[in-house]
This record gives C-alpha cells, structure tokens and sequence, in this order.
C-alpha cells in the first residue's frame, strides 16, 4: 500500500498541540514535585525517583513506538499514545500516596514515549521534503513554550487545586489534543516494509548524515538541561534571589522558542545549510556555557542564557529537519525514536556530567569541561550537499 499523500493545506497544529503536551506535563509535574516533596513526605531519594521514572521510561520505549509508527502508520501511535496519557494523568486524582505518584509517572512517560517520536515522525511525513525546517521549528517552538510555562501554570493549579487539578487539567489537555489530531489529521498509511539484515541496521545507525544531526540534538539537549538546572544554583550563589534565578531559565526558553521557527524559514529559503546552521548553533551554546564558567555573575547568567536559549534554538530544528529529508518513509518512526533517545541520553548526561565533575573539581572546571565537549561536537560536519529525500521517492 502506498503512503498517503499530504497536502499542502494539512494543518500540522494538533501535533504542535502533542508536543506541547508531553513538554508541559513533564515539566509542570516535576517542578511541583519538588516544591511539594516536603507535604508529600517524600525523601530526597523517594524525589529522585519520581523525578527520573518518566524520562526512564521515554528511554526505553521511544525506539520502540518509532518503529511500531512505521508498522501501523503515525496517527493511531500519537491518538494511542495521547489517550493513555490521559488516562494514566487520571491516577494522579490520588497523587498523595508516593506509590500512585510513581505509577501515574511511569505511565506518563510510557505514553509520551508513543506520541512523541510518533508526532515528529508525522511531521516529517506531512512535509514530505518540503518546508521541514519551518516545520520543525514551530513543533519545536511549541515544545519550548511547554517547558517555559509548564512550571508556572502547574504551580498555579498546584495552589489552586493541589496535585488533583493538575493531573485532571493534563488529562483533559491530552484528551482534547488525541481528538483534535483524529479530526483534523489525515492516516498516513505505512510505506512497504523492507527486511533489513543486522548489517543494513549497523550502516544505518552509522550513517553520518544520521549519527551527525542525533549526536547535535543529545549535546544541545545536555546543554539545556545542564542550564535549566545550575543557571537557578549560580543565580543564587551570585546574590540574585530564586525568582531571579527562575527568570533567567526562562529567558532562556524564550530565546529557543523565538529562534527555532525563524531559522526553520532560513533554512528552507536555502539561506543557511544544515551543516552550518548545526555548528553555528553549537558554538552559541558552548559560548553561553563557557561565559558561566569563566564570569559568572548576576548580568552574565542571563547573557548566558540568551546565547544557550539562541544555539539550541538554532541547532534543534536543523537537525531534525536534516534527518527528516534524508530518511526514506519506512524507518521514519524509528530514526524520529532514536533521536529522541538521544537527546533523552544528553539531557540525563549533561547535568550528571557537571554535577560529577563539580564535585571533583568544582563548577567552573565542570562547565569548562562541558563547553569543550559542546565545540568538539560543532566539528564533524554532515559534507557538501549531502542528499536530502525526494518527496516521491519510497525506498
């Protein structure tokens, strides 16, 4: 059966509504966790654990639902996935015993697992070849402005109705979101499967125009996950007050969100090459990391922040886009999963690398230490015109 064509006119909003989704219930959530663990009576440890069960899950099961998406089409894994989201979020009414915090979490997580790489997958499907950057760059700046306000709307409800409106609010969100994409979104009909041998998955995952744009995703993602955690931590140390250091995680966002969609246009009027584009993205992110190794101060965290908020802005959708028109159809799910694992990878690595390294031999060696590992990554690059997919093309 051949994989359904999409038009023009397909409207892509409900799966930025996805990944808005999965940004905001995992950011909303654990940012209440740890402003609540005291009158939940969780311990730290207890913390740690409700806090790493969902990304956890998203590690294992990513690959997973990315190539179930290309077996059974994208829709019924992102409509599926969606649904379970909901109904896990439900458990969440009885969010003050640890154990149903820990299951509803784990099944949040195993959900967003299904819809996510699933949604970029269709993403990719319904810009078949054709404007990927713009694409990208809104489901991106989307799945930032989650990150931005996930917090701060799920404190609010948190104070307004405890944990059981925010988990009733992320239920109904979800709900209306798997609707809203069986309504307005066409079924793509899964290409022609093609056996592929141990040999044909090794070249694959292998493959440069691959290995590259995953392993600038799971460094850009490191790096924000390491300045979403030490920028509050330096902000404070450096006489600004929590608020202060909250702010500056946001202005952070707001830079990735105001970047992405702009540089997705650059790159589809052929303005800026993939290539280029990912290391100009990566070499902004070292530099804002290297500005809080060698200055941090109460002006310079927030500098920072532009510069790591703008390089990831710019690198993220890049790398998506260039995997998009250089995979054939049929793994499409599964190259969207393990990107997505990467960046999962960089996001736990980051933070634990700096962290490690601190404790050894103090901060600023640490983020020293991480900001070569962020330009070392801005060198391999993809080659000249590397060949992107063609639309019509099955293989």
């Amino acid at each position: 059966m051949s994989a359904t064509r999409a038009t023009p006119l397909t409207s892509t909003s409900p799966l930025y509504a996805a990944g808005f989704v999965t940004a905001f219930g995992a950011h909303s959530i654990a940012a209440g966790l740890g402003a609540q663990s005291g009158n939940l009576g969780l311990t730290l440890l207890n913390l740690g654990i409700l806090l790493a069960v969902y990304d956890l899950a998203e590690v294992f099961l990513k690959p997973v639902f990315g190539a179930l998406s290309d077996r059974i089409g994208p829709k019924p894994v992102v409509v599926g996935g969606l649904l379970a989201f909901s109904a896990f979020s439900l458990l969440g009414l009885w969010a003050a015993d640890p154990l149903i915090l820990g299951l509803t979490r784990l099944g949040q997580g195993a959900s967003a697992s299904a819809f996510s790489p699933a949604a970029s997958a269709m993403v990719a499907l319904l810009a078949d070849g054709k404007n990927s950057g713009k694409y990208f760059g809104r489901y991106g700046s989307w799945k930032s402005l989650g990150y931005v306000i996930g917090p701060l709307i799920g404190a609010g409800l948190i104070f307004a109705g405890g944990f059981a409106l925010l988990f009733a609010t992320l239920s109904a969100l979800a709900a209306a979101t798997a609707f809203w994409v069986i309504l307005r979104l066409p079924r793509l009909q899964p290409a022609p499967r093609i056996r592929y041998t141990i040999l044909d998955l090794t070249r694959q995952i292998t493959e440069r125009r691959f290995l590259i744009p995953t392993a600038v995703l799971a460094v850009s993602t490191g790096a924000l996950g390491t300045a979403i955690g030490f920028l509050p931590a330096l902000a404070t140390r450096h006489g600004l007050d929590p608020v202060a250091g909250t702010a500056a995680v946001t202005v952070l966002a707001i830079a990735s969100a105001a970047v992405q969609p702009r540089v997705g246009k650059l790159r589809d009027r052929q303005a800026i090459t993939d290539s280029n584009g990912m290391k100009a993205g990566l070499l902004l992110t070292a530099s804002g990391i290297g500005i809080l190794a060698l200055a941090p101060g109460s002006i310079t965290v927030f500098a920072s922040a532009v510069l790591i908020g703008a390089g990831v802005g710019m690198a993220t959708p890049l790398g998506f886009a260039h995997l998009a028109d250089t995979t054939p159809r049929e793994r499409m799910g599964r190259t969207m999963g393990s990107a997505e694992l990467g960046r999962e990878l960089g996001d736990a690595g980051g933070p634990l690398l700096v962290g490690s390294l601190a404790t050894l031999a103090g901060l600023p060696l640490a983020l020293g230490a991480l900001t070569l590992l962020i330009a070392a990554a801005a060198a391999p690059r993809l080659g000249s015109n590397m060949p992107h997919r063609n639309p019509t093309e099955n293989r």
